[in-house]
C-alpha cells in the first residue's frame, strides 16, 4: 500500500514530519525559557533545600560511621586504660608490701647487730675474766707446786749477802719455771 502512492506524496509526508519535528522542538526550547523565566523563586529555594538535606543526610551517615568508629575505640580505649590502672595498683601494692618488708628486715638486722655487738662485748669482757682466772689459776698452781716441793718456804730465811739471795731466788724461780713445765 505504500509503493502504490506517488513519491512525491511520501517526500511531502516525510519532509511535513520532519519539518514538524523542528518546529516542535524550536517551539519547546522557547516554552522552557520562558517558564525558566516565569519560574517561581520558592521553587528555587525548594529544589536548593531538598540537594542540602540529601547533602545534609548522606553527611550525617558518614558521622554516624565515624562515631561508632569513635565510640568502639573509647571503648577499648577505657578497656586498656582500666587494665594498665588495675596492673600499676598491683605494682604499688607490691612495691608497699617490699618496701615495709624491707624496713621490716632493716629493723630486725639493727636488733640482730646491736644484739651481736653486746654478745661480742660481753664475750670479750668473759674472755679477759677467764685469763685472768686462768693467770690467777696459774699462780696458785704455782705457788702451791712451789710449796709442795719446799721452794718457798717462810719459815727458812738465809742471813746471808744480797748477792746470795738473789741466786737462792733465781734457782727457786728455775725449780718452779721446771715443775710448772
Amino acid at each position: 500500500m505504500f509503493a502504490e502512492l506517488p513519491n512525491e506524496l511520501i517526500f511531502i509526508a516525510a519532509g511535513a514530519f520532519l519539518l514538524g519535528w523542528v518546529l516542535a522542538t524550536i517551539s519547546s526550547h522557547l516554552g522552557a525559557r520562558y517558564r525558566a523565566k516565569k519560574r517561581d523563586a520558592r521553587d528555587d529555594r525548594i529544589r536548593s533545600l531538598e540537594a542540602e538535606l540529601r547533602i545534609a543526610k548522606t553527611e550525617n551517615g558518614q558521622t554516624k560511621t565515624e562515631l561508632e568508629k569513635l565510640e568502639e575505640a573509647l571503648k577499648d580505649t577505657t578497656v586498656g586504660l582500666e587494665r594498665r590502672d588495675n596492673v600499676i595498683s598491683e605494682q604499688q601494692a607490691k612495691i608497699e608490701k617490699v618496701s615495709k618488708d624491707l624496713k621490716d628486715s632493716v629493723m630486725k638486722t639493727r636488733e640482730l647487730r646491736a644484739e651481736l655487738a653486746e654478745r661480742a662485748t660481753e664475750n670479750v669482757h668473759a674472755e679477759a675474766k677467764i685469763r685472768e682466772v686462768e693467770t690467777e689459776l696459774s699462780v696458785a698452781q704455782a705457788s702451791t707446786d712451789m710449796i709442795a716441793t719446799g721452794v718457798l718456804d717462810y719459815s727458812f730465811i738465809p742471813d746471808k749477802d744480797d748477792e746470795e739471795d738473789d741466786d737462792q731466788f733465781d734457782s727457786r724461780l728455775g725449780k718452779v719455771g721446771e715443775a710448772t713445765s
